[in-house]
Protein backbone atom coordinates (compact mmCIF):
# COMPACT_ATOMS: atom_id res chain seq x y z
CA UNK A 1 0.00 0.00 0.00
CA UNK A 2 1.47 3.31 -0.98
CA UNK A 3 1.03 6.40 0.93
CA UNK A 4 -2.44 7.15 -1.00
CA UNK A 5 -3.74 3.95 0.36
CA UNK A 6 -3.55 2.61 -2.48
CA UNK A 7 -2.94 -1.75 -3.20
CA UNK A 8 0.23 -1.89 -4.54
CA UNK A 9 0.74 -5.10 -7.78
CA UNK A 10 3.99 -6.36 -8.03
CA UNK A 11 5.64 -6.09 -11.33
CA UNK A 12 5.24 -9.80 -12.04
CA UNK A 13 1.56 -10.21 -11.09
CA UNK A 14 1.15 -6.74 -13.85
CA UNK A 15 3.27 -8.84 -16.39
CA UNK A 16 0.90 -11.84 -15.84
CA UNK A 17 -2.06 -9.70 -16.63
CA UNK A 18 -0.71 -8.01 -19.33
CA UNK A 19 0.01 -11.35 -20.64
CA UNK A 20 -2.98 -12.86 -20.63
CA UNK A 21 -5.93 -12.70 -23.10
CA UNK A 22 -8.89 -10.85 -21.01
CA UNK A 23 -8.73 -6.99 -21.10
CA UNK A 24 -7.76 -5.24 -18.30
CA UNK A 25 -10.88 -2.42 -17.46
CA UNK A 26 -8.93 0.39 -15.95
CA UNK A 27 -11.97 2.99 -15.69
CA UNK A 28 -14.57 3.33 -13.61
CA UNK A 29 -17.41 3.71 -16.55
CA UNK A 30 -19.72 0.63 -17.41
CA UNK A 31 -19.87 -0.76 -20.19
CA UNK A 32 -22.27 -0.39 -23.28
CA UNK A 33 -25.02 -2.22 -23.89
CA UNK A 34 -23.43 -2.65 -27.38
CA UNK A 35 -20.61 -3.63 -25.86
CA UNK A 36 -22.09 -6.15 -23.77
CA UNK A 37 -23.28 -7.91 -26.57
CA UNK A 38 -19.88 -10.21 -27.20
CA UNK A 39 -21.94 -11.69 -30.30
CA UNK A 40 -22.01 -8.36 -32.16
CA UNK A 41 -19.35 -7.15 -34.50
CA UNK A 42 -17.17 -3.87 -34.56
CA UNK A 43 -19.08 -3.11 -37.65
CA UNK A 44 -22.84 -4.30 -36.65
CA UNK A 45 -22.07 -1.99 -33.51
CA UNK A 46 -21.10 0.70 -35.40
CA UNK A 47 -24.66 0.47 -37.66
CA UNK A 48 -26.48 0.33 -34.82
CA UNK A 49 -24.91 3.27 -33.39
CA UNK A 50 -25.67 4.96 -36.82
CA UNK A 51 -29.32 4.73 -37.13
CA UNK A 52 -29.94 5.51 -33.31
CA UNK A 53 -28.50 9.46 -34.42
CA UNK A 54 -30.68 9.19 -38.20
CA UNK A 55 -33.50 8.89 -36.04
CA UNK A 56 -35.09 11.85 -34.00
CA UNK A 57 -36.55 10.66 -30.79
CA UNK A 58 -39.85 11.68 -31.17
CA UNK A 59 -40.64 9.61 -34.19
CA UNK A 60 -38.89 6.29 -32.64
CA UNK A 61 -42.22 5.14 -31.60
CA UNK A 62 -43.26 4.84 -35.66
CA UNK A 63 -40.47 2.40 -35.89
CA UNK A 64 -41.54 0.00 -33.31
CA UNK A 65 -42.76 -3.33 -35.35
CA UNK A 66 -46.81 -3.43 -35.95
CA UNK A 67 -46.97 0.33 -36.47
CA UNK A 68 -47.08 -0.28 -40.37
CA UNK A 69 -49.78 -2.51 -40.27
CA UNK A 70 -51.73 -0.38 -38.67
CA UNK A 71 -51.45 2.64 -41.10
CA UNK A 72 -52.28 0.31 -43.88
CA UNK A 73 -54.79 -1.21 -42.43
CA UNK A 74 -56.40 2.30 -41.19
CA UNK A 75 -55.55 3.38 -45.51
CA UNK A 76 -57.30 0.35 -46.43
CA UNK A 77 -60.36 1.69 -44.29
CA UNK A 78 -60.41 4.66 -45.45
CA UNK A 79 -60.37 3.70 -49.01
CA UNK A 80 -63.49 1.64 -48.39
CA UNK A 81 -65.36 3.86 -47.08
CA UNK A 82 -64.55 6.12 -49.72
CA UNK A 83 -65.80 3.69 -52.36
CA UNK A 84 -68.69 2.95 -50.67
CA UNK A 85 -69.83 6.46 -50.30
CA UNK A 86 -69.19 6.77 -54.52
CA UNK A 87 -70.98 4.08 -55.34
CA UNK A 88 -74.22 4.98 -53.27
CA UNK A 89 -73.73 1.74 -50.74
CA UNK A 90 -73.11 4.09 -48.02
CA UNK A 91 -76.44 6.05 -48.94
CA UNK A 92 -78.66 3.20 -49.81
CA UNK A 93 -77.43 2.00 -46.05
CA UNK A 94 -78.23 5.22 -43.98
CA UNK A 95 -81.58 5.23 -46.22
CA UNK A 96 -82.33 1.76 -44.47
CA UNK A 97 -80.32 2.21 -41.34
CA UNK A 98 -80.21 6.27 -40.62
CA UNK A 99 -77.13 7.39 -39.66
CA UNK A 100 -74.22 6.59 -37.41
CA UNK A 101 -75.30 9.06 -34.63
CA UNK A 102 -79.20 7.91 -34.72
CA UNK A 103 -77.90 4.25 -35.08
CA UNK A 104 -76.16 4.88 -31.15
CA UNK A 105 -78.96 7.12 -29.87
CA UNK A 106 -81.54 3.83 -30.98
CA UNK A 107 -78.89 1.35 -29.02
CA UNK A 108 -79.12 4.02 -26.34
CA UNK A 109 -82.72 3.30 -26.04
CA UNK A 110 -83.90 6.67 -28.02
CA UNK A 111 -85.61 5.45 -30.67
CA UNK A 112 -88.76 7.16 -32.16
CA UNK A 113 -91.20 3.76 -30.76
CA UNK A 114 -94.45 6.22 -30.99
CA UNK A 115 -95.93 9.44 -32.70
CA UNK A 116 -99.26 10.93 -31.78
CA UNK A 117 -100.70 13.06 -34.79
CA UNK A 118 -103.81 15.29 -34.03
CA UNK A 119 -106.05 17.74 -36.35
CA UNK A 120 -106.10 15.52 -39.35
CA UNK A 121 -109.70 15.26 -41.58
CA UNK A 122 -108.80 14.16 -45.21
CA UNK A 123 -104.84 13.23 -44.75
CA UNK A 124 -104.01 9.53 -43.13
CA UNK A 125 -101.08 9.04 -40.96
CA UNK A 126 -99.12 7.75 -43.65
CA UNK A 127 -99.59 10.86 -45.29
CA UNK A 128 -98.70 12.85 -42.44
CA UNK A 129 -95.03 11.00 -41.90
CA UNK A 130 -94.33 10.86 -45.62
CA UNK A 131 -94.90 14.77 -45.44
CA UNK A 132 -92.95 15.41 -41.99
CA UNK A 133 -89.72 12.50 -43.94
CA UNK A 134 -90.20 10.91 -40.23
CA UNK A 135 -88.74 7.02 -40.74
CA UNK A 136 -87.18 4.08 -38.39
CA UNK A 137 -83.84 4.79 -39.04
CA UNK A 138 -84.42 8.28 -36.82
CA UNK A 139 -83.49 8.96 -33.39
CA UNK A 140 -85.48 11.37 -30.75
CA UNK A 141 -82.45 13.40 -29.50
CA UNK A 142 -81.19 13.96 -33.09
CA UNK A 143 -84.18 14.94 -34.71
CA UNK A 144 -84.90 18.64 -35.62
CA UNK A 145 -88.47 19.11 -34.95
CA UNK A 146 -87.95 22.70 -37.07
CA UNK A 147 -87.49 21.20 -39.78
CA UNK A 148 -90.21 18.50 -39.22
CA UNK A 149 -92.06 21.25 -39.09
CA UNK A 150 -91.16 23.06 -41.85
CA UNK A 151 -91.35 19.77 -44.01
CA UNK A 152 -95.14 19.90 -42.82
CA UNK A 153 -95.81 23.13 -43.84
CA UNK A 154 -94.85 22.51 -47.40
CA UNK A 155 -97.39 20.54 -47.89
CA UNK A 156 -100.45 22.85 -49.27
CA UNK A 157 -103.15 20.91 -47.72
CA UNK A 158 -101.62 22.13 -44.28
CA UNK A 159 -101.98 25.05 -42.91
CA UNK A 160 -100.53 25.13 -39.58
CA UNK A 161 -97.95 22.91 -37.60
CA UNK A 162 -96.51 21.72 -34.24
CA UNK A 163 -94.18 19.14 -33.10
CA UNK A 164 -93.21 17.95 -29.77
CA UNK A 165 -90.58 15.59 -28.51
CA UNK A 166 -91.94 13.21 -25.25
CA UNK A 167 -88.81 11.75 -23.95
CA UNK A 168 -87.59 8.50 -24.42
CA UNK A 169 -89.06 7.96 -27.80
CA UNK A 170 -92.76 9.43 -28.12
CA UNK A 171 -93.33 12.47 -30.50
CA UNK A 172 -96.23 14.55 -30.82
CA UNK A 173 -97.41 16.13 -33.93
CA UNK A 174 -100.52 18.49 -34.18
CA UNK A 175 -101.73 19.72 -37.58
CA UNK A 176 -104.31 22.08 -39.13
CA UNK A 177 -105.56 21.25 -42.58
CA UNK A 178 -106.72 23.39 -45.11
CA UNK A 179 -110.42 22.93 -46.14
CA UNK A 180 -111.43 23.25 -49.76
CA UNK A 181 -113.08 26.35 -50.60
CA UNK A 182 -113.40 27.05 -54.18
CA UNK A 183 -112.55 25.85 -57.85
CA UNK A 184 -109.75 27.58 -60.19
CA UNK A 185 -109.04 27.66 -64.05
CA UNK A 186 -105.97 28.65 -65.00
CA UNK A 187 -105.00 28.05 -68.72
CA UNK A 188 -107.46 25.01 -69.05
CA UNK A 189 -106.26 23.22 -65.39
CA UNK A 190 -109.03 23.47 -62.71
CA UNK A 191 -107.54 22.80 -59.28
CA UNK A 192 -109.56 22.83 -55.56
CA UNK A 193 -108.09 25.40 -53.61
CA UNK A 194 -108.43 26.73 -49.94
CA UNK A 195 -110.12 29.73 -48.63
CA UNK A 196 -107.01 31.48 -48.74
CA UNK A 197 -106.15 30.84 -52.14
CA UNK A 198 -103.55 27.91 -51.96
CA UNK A 199 -103.97 25.19 -54.48
CA UNK A 200 -104.80 22.13 -53.15
CA UNK A 201 -105.26 19.43 -55.69
CA UNK A 202 -106.24 19.17 -59.61
CA UNK A 203 -110.09 18.55 -59.93
CA UNK A 204 -110.69 14.74 -59.74
CA UNK A 205 -113.24 13.98 -57.97
CA UNK A 206 -116.96 14.76 -58.74
CA UNK A 207 -117.34 15.90 -54.88
CA UNK A 208 -116.14 19.27 -55.51
CA UNK A 209 -117.97 20.46 -58.27
CA UNK A 210 -120.42 22.11 -55.99
CA UNK A 211 -118.05 24.55 -55.27
CA UNK A 212 -117.85 28.17 -56.06
CA UNK A 213 -115.71 28.32 -59.56
CA UNK A 214 -113.41 31.52 -60.41
CA UNK A 215 -111.85 32.10 -63.61
CA UNK A 216 -108.50 34.25 -64.50
CA UNK A 217 -105.19 35.25 -63.34
CA UNK A 218 -105.36 35.94 -59.47
CA UNK A 219 -108.76 34.78 -59.03
CA UNK A 220 -107.69 32.20 -56.26
CA UNK A 221 -106.67 34.87 -54.35
CA UNK A 222 -109.96 37.28 -54.21
CA UNK A 223 -112.05 33.62 -53.86
CA UNK A 224 -113.68 35.29 -50.54
CA UNK A 225 -114.55 38.28 -52.27
CA UNK A 226 -116.58 36.37 -54.82
CA UNK A 227 -117.76 33.79 -51.91
CA UNK A 228 -119.42 37.31 -50.20
CA UNK A 229 -121.10 38.38 -53.84
CA UNK A 230 -122.55 35.07 -53.88
CA UNK A 231 -123.80 34.97 -50.48
CA UNK A 232 -125.58 38.47 -51.17
CA UNK A 233 -126.98 36.47 -54.55
CA UNK A 234 -129.09 34.54 -52.19
CA UNK A 235 -130.85 31.70 -54.29
CA UNK A 236 -129.60 33.65 -57.84
CA UNK A 237 -126.23 32.18 -56.59
CA UNK A 238 -127.81 28.52 -58.47
CA UNK A 239 -127.65 29.81 -61.29
CA UNK A 240 -124.10 30.97 -61.44
CA UNK A 241 -121.82 29.39 -63.25
CA UNK A 242 -118.68 31.03 -62.91
CA UNK A 243 -116.88 34.33 -61.91
CA UNK A 244 -114.33 35.38 -64.10
CA UNK A 245 -111.92 38.17 -62.83
CA UNK A 246 -110.97 40.61 -65.61
CA UNK A 247 -107.43 42.04 -65.68
CA UNK A 248 -106.97 41.68 -61.95
CA UNK A 249 -109.95 44.16 -60.89
CA UNK A 250 -113.35 43.27 -61.56
CA UNK A 251 -115.67 40.70 -62.01
CA UNK A 252 -117.86 39.31 -64.21
CA UNK A 253 -120.36 36.97 -63.62
CA UNK A 254 -121.36 34.00 -65.76
CA UNK A 255 -124.83 32.66 -65.84
CA UNK A 256 -125.59 29.06 -66.34
CA UNK A 257 -127.88 30.28 -69.48
CA UNK A 258 -124.94 31.84 -70.99
CA UNK A 259 -125.99 35.72 -69.85
CA UNK A 260 -122.94 37.47 -68.42
CA UNK A 261 -123.17 40.51 -65.58
CA UNK A 262 -120.71 42.64 -66.21
CA UNK A 263 -119.87 44.37 -62.49
CA UNK A 264 -118.33 47.39 -61.43
CA UNK A 265 -114.90 48.00 -60.33
CA UNK A 266 -116.18 49.49 -56.74
CA UNK A 267 -118.82 48.27 -55.27
CA UNK A 268 -119.62 45.26 -56.90
CA UNK A 269 -122.06 43.86 -54.33
CA UNK A 270 -124.62 47.24 -54.67
CA UNK A 271 -124.07 45.68 -58.56
CA UNK A 272 -125.24 42.15 -57.35
CA UNK A 273 -128.35 43.64 -55.86
CA UNK A 274 -129.49 45.55 -58.21
CA UNK A 275 -129.54 42.27 -60.42
CA UNK A 276 -131.52 40.34 -57.96
CA UNK A 277 -134.06 43.32 -57.45
CA UNK A 278 -134.87 43.41 -61.47
CA UNK A 279 -135.30 39.26 -62.06
CA UNK A 280 -137.45 39.03 -59.33
CA UNK A 281 -139.64 42.22 -60.77
CA UNK A 282 -139.01 41.69 -64.50
CA UNK A 283 -137.05 38.19 -64.71
CA UNK A 284 -134.32 39.72 -66.65
CA UNK A 285 -132.40 36.86 -66.75
CA UNK A 286 -135.36 35.14 -68.35
CA UNK A 287 -134.63 37.38 -71.27
CA UNK A 288 -133.61 36.77 -75.18
CA UNK A 289 -130.31 39.16 -73.64
CA UNK A 290 -126.29 38.03 -73.82
CA UNK A 291 -125.23 40.16 -71.61
CA UNK A 292 -126.38 43.45 -68.65
CA UNK A 293 -123.88 45.69 -67.97
CA UNK A 294 -123.72 47.09 -64.15
CA UNK A 295 -120.64 48.84 -64.08
CA UNK A 296 -122.23 51.99 -64.65
CA UNK A 297 -124.14 53.72 -61.26
CA UNK A 298 -126.64 55.34 -63.21
CA UNK A 299 -127.53 53.38 -66.02
CA UNK A 300 -128.16 49.83 -67.09
CA UNK A 301 -127.02 48.41 -70.73
CA UNK A 302 -128.57 44.98 -71.88
CA UNK A 303 -127.30 43.33 -74.94
CA UNK A 304 -129.70 41.25 -76.75
CA UNK A 305 -129.51 37.84 -78.63
CA UNK A 306 -130.19 37.34 -82.71
CA UNK A 307 -133.28 36.11 -81.35
CA UNK A 308 -133.96 39.16 -79.18
CA UNK A 309 -132.85 41.56 -81.42
CA UNK A 310 -135.91 39.59 -84.41
CA UNK A 311 -137.85 39.73 -81.59
CA UNK A 312 -137.61 43.38 -81.31
CA UNK A 313 -137.54 44.56 -84.96
CA UNK A 314 -140.57 42.46 -85.19
CA UNK A 315 -142.13 44.38 -82.90
CA UNK A 316 -141.29 47.92 -84.12
CA UNK A 317 -142.46 47.14 -87.33
CA UNK A 318 -145.78 45.21 -86.77
CA UNK A 319 -148.74 47.71 -87.80
CA UNK A 320 -150.97 48.71 -85.13
CA UNK A 321 -154.52 48.63 -85.33
CA UNK A 322 -156.54 51.69 -85.81
CA UNK A 323 -159.50 52.50 -83.75
CA UNK A 324 -163.27 52.00 -85.32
Amino acid sequence: MDGARRILRSVKELATALASSAPVVTGSTPPRADDRAGDAPPPVRRARAARRRLTPPRFARLARPGVGMAAAAVMFAVVGVAGAMQNGAYADFVAREGQPWDIAARLAGFNIEAVSISGRERLSERDVLSAAGIGPGQSMPFLDVADVRDRLLAAPIIKSAQVMKLYPNRLVIAIEERRPAGLWQRDGNVSVVSEDGVPLIDLRDKSYLGLPFVVGDGAQKRLPEYIGLMKSAGDLSKRVKAGVLVAGRRWDIEMTNGVTVRLPEENPGAAVDALVRMQNEARILDRDIMSIDLRARDRVAFRLTEEGVAAREATAHKPRKSGG
